[in-house]
């Protein structure tokens, strides 16, 4: 069966016949098809062109912030190495001040020895291939960033460690702070020492003796002060001491004061260092005017001299 076809007629100018062109309607359906798919390809090539135009200037705009975004990365990975150097020389500084304080650092805060040694990863910023940028390393710029995560997440790790660390130093030195605060430290009165703490002949029967303190003479109604922090234990007369007063000071130490003329302080009181608690005096047993005194550690009888500084 014959395909259908289209005539067309061309009627030229003058003498000439009349032509007549026979032209098989598949033919006239694909041009159709072949001219619209051309007008669909060329019209989506200027649209993309237009578009690439368009985004042109933000593309640059992209890639200068990439590149800025680089350098910004390169510079911020060797201020991490420069934290992680400090905190090196951080833990190095604390573990001189626990070598000082004799605290050992594998007891504080459940933190083991391979903790301790583990050291800060590296990251260095240097790299020439990160920093130019004409050919820039994307595998280069990757590695960089994941170090740089590696690194702050030890950071933070680390940082955590070293608070707790830091709680159990501050709570140590305030220990070591109340122990100094309450350790006798300083003479009690003025004066001189007539008789010193060990055996001697007793001056009321010329026989040999145990003297539990140390005798400072001095002038009557001149001030006793504390030697250290403590709470008042004891305020009583006693037949052979006289008006005596004993301080506890904690941690095993106490302090008596004895042949007092007045006394300043009562019984349950706080005194701190350098406090007048009372005035030398010639009450109970006694030659003469003088402060008897004495230091107790775990209730036994101790030089006095050990704990003065001056």
């Amino acid at each position: 069966m014959a395909s259908k076809k289209i005539t067309i007629v061309v009627v030229p100018e003058g003498p000439r016949k009349i032509r007549q062109i026979k032209i098989p309607r598949f033919w006239i359906f694909s041009l159709v098809v072949v001219f619209l798919t051309a007008s669909l390809s060329v019209a989506w090539v200027v649209r993309d062109y237009l578009s690439i135009k368009k985004d042109l200037p933000r593309l640059s705009s992209l890639q200068e912030e990439n590149s800025l975004q680089r350098q910004q990365i390169t510079s911020l990975s060797g201020k991490v190495e420069a934290i992680n150097q400090k905190m090196v020389e951080l833990k190095e500084f604390d573990r001189k001040v626990r070598d000082m304080v004799s605290l050992d650092p594998s007891k504080v805060s459940g933190m083991d020895s391979s903790r301790e040694q583990r050291q800060f990863i590296g990251i260095g910023g240097s790299d020439s291939s990160l920093a130019g940028s004409n050919s820039p390393s994307e595998k280069g710029h990757k590695k960089l960033v994941r170090l740089m995560y590696r690194s702050l997440d030890n950071l933070d790790s680390d940082i955590s460690v070293q608070k707790d660390e830091k709680a159990e130093l501050l709570r140590l030195l305030d220990r070591q702070k109340s122990i100094l605060a309450s350790t006798p430290s300083v003479w009690p009165a003025r004066g001189w020492v007539s008789s010193a703490f060990g055996y001697r002949l007793s001056p009321f029967t010329s026989e040999k003796e145990l003297h539990r303190g140390l005798d400072i003479c001095g002038r009557r109604g001149s001030p006793v002060i504390a030697p250290a922090d403590g709470v008042v234990f004891y305020v009583e007369w006693d037949p052979g001491y006289g008006k005596t007063v004993i301080i506890n000071h904690g941690y095993g130490l106490n302090t008596m004061y004895a042949h007092l003329d007045k006394v300043f302080v009562k019984k349950g009181q706080a005194v701190k260092r350098h406090q007048e608690i009372a005035q030398v005096g010639d009450s109970g047993r006694t030659t003469g005017s003088h402060l008897h005194y004495e230091v107790h550690l775990n209730g036994v009888p101790v030089n006095p001299i050990r704990y003065i500084l001056n």
